[in-house]
């Protein structure tokens, strides 16, 4: 008994696998909020786009010298502003602008690494280095959660209005412009808290499962958030957990997990919906 118990605790008992799950649910509650806001107003696209994005920015600091996070931040800001403008700006869909920008980027940024001889292997910066974590990036990322956290929650009612109705919301007098670049630069700035632990790829599914989960399951906002963040915190914490046991990369298993859980939750409101109106 006291080995099964040994054994079943031993991911708690190793260093690197305790960074894994403090880095992991730092920005797995950021991240859950965040996305519920994206699916909202319906920009799941654009953390794909920032996510794909920051590559370009990271190439470029290490050739600078410059923190990595750094110029993943500019360069996941640099994209969403450029989106913006250019929807503003032309005829072009939002969906289509999106594609043509992160797509742009992420060409660059692979021609840049592969142009560039760099230590920092491109594994780690598209899937993460979960099991790689050091103190400074936890408290990187943790000051980046923090900040994320609060904007979202002091701002929550009038990010909630924007999501659903920008044009009400600057009838009303609130600040659309501020709110708007604000979630962009939020969104960059998780996407950075994220690209340490998750990568750039899979970062995406913290941007987009957990709010959409929420979406199918719940019908209040302030519901929804909590769900995500349940949602985001459980995936992530038994998908560390599940990895260890099974031998595989803990952030793949993470999203797989998600995957599964959206797949039972869309099979369980379809069920509901269809006995409602057979009842009806």
């Amino acid at each position: 008994m006291s080995e099964t118990f040994q054994l079943l605790t031993l991911p708690f008992q190793l260093p690197f696998m305790q960074n894994a799950f403090i880095v992991t649910l730092m920005i797995a509650v950021p991240m859950a909020m965040l996305s519920c806001f994206l699916v909202l107003k319906g920009w799941s696209l654009m953390g794909d786009a920032v996510s794909h994005a920051v590559l370009p920015g990271v190439v470029l600091a290490y050739m600078l010298s410059l923190p990595l996070s750094l110029g993943a931040f500019v360069a996941g800001l640099a994209c969403a502003l450029a989106t913006g403008f250019l929807k503003e700006n032309s005829r072009i869909k939002e969906d289509t602008v999106l594609g043509i920008v992160f797509s742009g980027m992420f060409g660059l940024g692979l021609v840049m690494f592969v142009a560039v001889q760099s230590d920092v292997h491109l594994d780690h910066i598209l899937f993460g280095d979960m099991l790689g974590i050091a103190p400074s990036d936890l408290l990187e990322t943790g000051l980046i959660a923090l900040a994320s956290l609060i904007f979202l929650g002091v701002l929550r009612k009038d990010l909630l209005v924007h999501a659903f109705d920008a044009q009400h919301a600057q009838a009303i007098g609130l600040p659309v412009r501020l709110l708007h670049y604000g979630l962009l630069t939020v969104l960059s700035l998780t996407v950075v808290g994220a690209l340490t632990a998750v990568g750039i790829i899979l970062s995406v599914a913290f941007l987009v499962a957990p709010g959409a989960i929420a979406f199918l399951l719940a019908r209040r906002f302030h519901i929804m958030l909590l769900t995500a963040t349940a949602i985001a915190v459980g995936c992530s914490f038994f998908g560390i957990y599940l990895s260890f046991f099974i031998d595989s990369a803990p952030a793949p298993t993470i999203v797989l997990l998600m995957s599964g859980v959206f797949v039972a939750a869309f099979i369980v409101t379809t069920v509901k919906a269809r006995r409602t109106i057979e009842a009806a």
